[in-house]
This record gives C-alpha cells, sequence and structure tokens, in this order.
C-alpha cells in the first residue's frame, strides 16, 4: 500500500552547502499495518512524510501510494491518503459538523454517503455531543478528535499520523490508540510518528529507526530485540544510534513477518 524507495532530500543552506535531511531510505508498509517512524527531533521524519504526500519533492528516490507515485500523481496520492500533521487547526467560526461536511466536499465525497460517513466517526470517536458547537469552543482533545475524524472522512485506505497525541492527556490519548486499532481493523496502512515510545510499543506492528536522517534499523520489536541484546525502544535507539551508519540497513517487509512486535 505504502512504497518508500532510496527516498531522499537535500537542502540548500543559505550561505551555500547543503544538509542532508533525508538519507536513501527504503520501507514498505501493507495494509492492516500500523508502521512506527522514530526517532528524536530532526531525523527526518516529518520531511519523510511531506515528500510521501507530494507536499515536497524528493531529491532522488520516490514514495508511492497505493499505486499512486507522490513526486507524479500527488492529487491522486492525496485522495488516497487521510494527514493528521501535529499542528493541524480547525476553522474557528465553524460548527463540527460543517467543518467535517466541507473537508468532504473538497474531496469530492458523494453527499448521501457523507452523511453515512460523519453519523459512523461521531459515534467511534464520540463527536455526537459536539457536532453543532463551534470549533473555537473546543478542548484540546476535542479538537484532536475532530481532526482524526477529518483524516477519515473521506474514506482513505492511507492514514499519515505525525505526532496524533501531542498536547493530549491520559484520556485523549486512549481515544486516539482505538482509532489506530479501529483502523488496523479497517485494513488501512498507518505510518505513526510519535516521541512516546511506550504508545508505540502498544500501537505499531514494524517500526523504522530514523537517526540524522537515515534509517539505522527496521522490524518487528522481537527482531530489533535479537538484533540490539536491548528490550526497551529506548535503550536499543541509543545503542543504534552510537553505533551509526555501520548498523544502517533497509530490511522490506516482505521479507519479515509483520505483526510480531510493535515499535515506532
Amino acid at each position: 500500500m505504502i512504497e518508500v524507495e532510496e527516498l531522499t532530500r537535500r537542502f540548500d543552506l543559505p550561505g551555500g552547502g547543503e544538509v542532508l535531511a533525508v538519507d536513501a531510505i527504503s520501507f514498505r508498509v501493507a495494509a492492516g499495518e500500523v508502521y512506527g517512524l522514530l526517532g528524536p527531533n530532526g531525523a527526518g521524519k516529518t520531511t519523510t512524510l511531506r515528500m510521501l504526500l507530494g507536499l515536497l519533492l524528493p531529491t532522488a528516490g520516490w514514495a508511492s501510494v497505493a499505486g499512486f507515485r507522490s513526486d507524479r500523481q500527488p492529487d491522486e496520492v492525496k485522495r488516497h491518503v487521510g494527514w493528521l500533521p501535529g499542528s493541524a487547526g480547525l476553522y474557528p467560526h465553524l460548527t463540527v459538523r460543517e467543518m467535517l461536511l466541507f473537508f468532504a466536499d473538497l474531496y469530492g465525497c458523494d453527499a448521501h454517503q457523507t452523511g453515512d460517513e460523519l453519523g459512523r466517526l461521531a459515534e467511534l470517536l464520540g463527536l455526537d455531543e459536539l457536532l453543532r458547537r463551534r470549533c473555537a469552543t473546543l478542548s484540546t482533545g476535542q479538537k484532536q478528535r475532530v481532526n482524526l475524524a477529518r483524516a477519515l472522512i473521506h474514506r482513505p485506505p492511507v492514514l499519515l499520523l505525525d505526532e496524533p497525541t501531542l498536547g493530549l492527556d491520559i484520556f485523549g490519548s486512549q481515544v486516539v490508540a482505538e482509532y489506530i486499532t479501529h483502523l488496523r481493523e479497517e485494513g488501512k496502512a498507518v505510518i505513526l510518528t510519535t516521541h512516546r515510545l511506550d504508545e508505540a510499543e502498544r500501537l505499531c506492528d514494524r517500526f523504522g529507526l530514523l537517526h540524522r536522517g537515515g534509517l539505522v534499523s527496521e522490524g518487528t520489536l522481537p527482531q530489533l530485540r535479537a538484533e540490539t541484546g536491548c528490550d526497551g525502544l529506548v535503550d536499543m535507539f541509543l545503542k543504534l544510534a552510537r553505533t551509526g551508519p555501520a548498523l544502517r540497513r533497509t530490511a522490506r517487509p516482505h521479507d519479515e513477518t509483520t505483526h510480531g512486535g510493535v515499535m515506532g
């Protein structure tokens, strides 16, 4: 469902020279799989998602969603993706219902099907009592639930979730966790970025560890434990980051057993 092959992005610096933000990374994500893309700030996670979505052209390599190349068919990619950036906002003067119907219309969704989907998402995410409220009156957790619904209103097969629990309390985070479990059950392909490694362990089937733009390791939790000799994700990541390019590899999902463990 998602393919990334030797994806690379360099940025020119104002005074000359360049910075290598993403360094020839490759991975695959299957339908019904939650893939955790993990790394510290500046590791290249958001840049990778922006290239995958077609918002940013790669310097080299390519990415595709549902068979559509993001560099050649960005509009088709966007039709097949639900995108939840960490900084997503809402139109404050619209009600929740108006907000969701507006985005459904942007995606060209059938009006009757949109009504059914709105009702389904409202029940799933607990939005029934919020539909008539203006977005400006919502709490942080309520706004994030609306954003989750916005990302799903056109029923995309692929979800890109960039720090979806940022700023949420334990109750809001649990809503997001249940939502991601539901996406897996519906057969969606999901990429999740998060700094909360305990959350990644619960939610993800397989992980890619990014460090300084490179994919230093990839696999299920049992595979990474066997590779590193560490039990926890924090210790695994620190060991792999210190080892650097020597351990860098780009294992393919079809070469491994998926759905075996969790890491992001």
